[in-house]
């Protein structure tokens, strides 16, 4: 629950625009424009796809006064200020091949805000985060579904297939038919209904009693697991017809302490606030915003856990707050004045392609460390590259695409890179919904649904050589619950039943058979669970037939 009015605090916003500045200014719906100096664009090229930013000189001065001067963030050592970042090293790789190591900054944090948490730490409440009520935000005219707003922008990934060290590898097809019926049967124990019409699954945890469900119609509930009763549902003090009360984003899982991320908005795809929820009482422990005077457009978000950080990830914010108070830990720099800045993220990591008009090196891929903001590394590009999908931190596996091809790429700490061979195969990092995070690395294999010719399918790639290990095709992918290396899935057609899959090879053991999905189709987009004890429970991506469905 908030505490405070927003209207309360006195404070100085964290970002702060001079009105004229911004009359003749384009504007752009998916990041903040600021006017440039015509003179400094005779030798930019300018990109349509990249929004330049620019700093005002008195401005940047006032917030770094104000940083200095402000004090250290009450429970936290000060920090000093950063210093200008040195030059970059132009990167020499040919283009898409292994890069050698990019030039690192030295400074153990970025230098310099465009759009981001900047100076002044975030506080507890809106009240004290900024000194006038926030604009109404603004929404897409016209939301797509989160269930199909992930195909929009997916990229085929059409690439040949390499071959593995010494000689091409053999890839293992497993479907529906290669495993017998198991013997044990599960029967449907609960069930959650939909909220209502048009519901959206958002997000998900599993805990060791609860599941808690965010989704665009139903909010933020919790349910028992034991018998699938309501144990809370989160509401706030903010007015929802102002700020918004409709999830919008979720952190994959809470941390071990039961404390985990969500963002709300005004509906799903335009988040206004980020939330510290407490998992076992549905509690708001803080709150944060994510539009401010200079930047009232609400944005989709990311927001990821890495011990006691939490990583915001949009176009408006970027930077790490303190996953028990939603005190600001760090916050992202862009390297210039006139810099577009595309943010991703997952738990670990952050990720930034940026242009910078005003910079000796105007394309960069960077890594930050998710905890610290340290950089990790900075490679000098060529052209602007578009991570559609990132599967895992630790080592970092992305899906990338520039002008030249479409990869999936597993990075180095360096930040050397090579490329899996994923074929005419599009790799996913969930059962076809931004909702689900069900792709993992087990061992050195990752596990990750996908969609080729055939249809829906789950596959394996050795992270080390490349190579494809095995299909096993018409199946969801199920999310591991803490601590659970074992793979599972759930058969999509012919009989519907519970396969264990051994990540290395592929092959399915059956556990259970499940009965016909009760009220609706089966599940084919959405979220799996296995509990430790042998529950099944199914999240429907669009709650058809319910919004939760549990089976033992």
């Amino acid at each position: 629950m908030l505490r405070d009015d927003p209207a309360r605090r006195q404070d100085t916003p964290l970002h702060r625009e001079d009105p004229a500045r911004r009359q003749d200014a384009p504007r752009r719906q998916d990041a903040p424009l600021h006017r440039e100096d015509p003179a400094r664009r005779q030798d930019a090229p300018r990109r349509q796809d990249a929004p330049l930013h620019r700093e005002d000189v008195a401005v940047q001065a006032e917030d770094a006064r104000r940083y200095r001067t402000a004090g250290p963030v009450p429970g936290r050592p000060g920090e000093p200020v950063p210093g200008p970042r040195p030059p970059r090293t132009p990167g020499d790789a040919e283009p898409w091949q292994p890069s050698p190591p990019p030039a690192a900054y030295p400074s153990p944090h970025p230098a310099a805000p465009a759009a981001v948490l900047d100076a002044p730490p975030f506080e507890e409440t809106f009240a004290e985060a900024f000194d006038e009520p926030f604009p109404e935000s603004v929404a897409d005219p016209q939301p797509q579904p989160r269930g199909r707003r992930r195909r929009a922008g997916v990229i085929a990934l059409v690439l040949a297939v390499l071959a593995a060290a010494g000689g091409a590898a053999a890839v293992l097809l497993h479907g529906e038919d290669a495993a017998p019926v198991a013997s044990k049967r599960l029967t449907q124990a609960w069930r959650v209904p939909a909220p209502a019409p048009g519901d959206e699954l958002v997000g998900s945890w599993l805990t060791g009693r609860l599941l808690v469900r965010a989704s665009t119609r139903g909010g933020l509930r919790a349910y028992d697991l034991a018998g699938g009763r309501e144990v809370w549902h989160a509401t706030s003090r903010l007015d929802p017809a102002k700020w918004g009360s409709v999830p919008c984003a979720m952190s994959p899982a809470p941390t071990a302490q039961g404390l985990g991320t969500v963002a709300f908005g005004k509906d799903g795809d335009s988040c206004t606030w980020l939330a510290g929820v407490d998992a076992a009482t549905g509690r708001i422990r803080w709150s944060v915003p994510l539009v401010d005077v200079r930047h009232p457009t609400a944005m989709p978000a990311g927001t990821f856990l890495q011990g006691g950080v939490a990583t915001v990830v949009n176009k408006n914010f970027l930077g790490g707050l303190d996953v028990r108070t939603g005190r600001r830990v760090w916050g992202f720099r862009a390297r210039g004045h006139y810099c577009g800045v595309h943010p991703w993220g997952a738990s670990g990591i952050v990720l930034v392609d940026d242009y910078c008009a005003d910079t000796k090196d105007r394309f960069t891929l960077t890594a930050y460390d998710g905890r610290t903001g340290r950089v990790l590394w900075a490679d000098a590009q060529d052209s602007q590259a578009d991570l559609a999908h990132v599967f895992s931190g630790a080592p970092l596996i992305a899906s990338v695409h520039t002008a030249a091809e479409d990869s999936v790429r597993v990075f180095s700490p360096s930040g050397r890179s090579r490329k899996l061979a994923v074929g005419d195969t599009e790799v996913l990092p969930g059962n076809d919904t931004a909702a689900d995070r069900s792709a993992r690395l087990v061992g050195d294999v990752l596990v990750a649904p996908a969609q080729s010719a055939q249809g829906g399918e789950i596959v394996g790639f050795d992270t080390v050589t490349g190579a494809k290990l095995w299909t096993h095709r018409s199946a969801v992918l199920a999310t591991a619950a803490a601590g659970d290396d074992r793979v599972h899935v759930v058969s999509t057609s012919g009989t519907r039943q519970l396969l264990a899959l051994d990540p290395r090879t592929g092959r399915a053991t059956p556990v259970a058979a499940l009965p016909a999905a009760t009220g609706g189709p089966a599940l084919t987009a959405g979220t799996v669970y296995v509990t430790p004890d042998g529950m099944v429970l199914e999240l429907d991506a669009q709650a058809r037939g319910g919004a939760v469905r549990a089976y033992r």
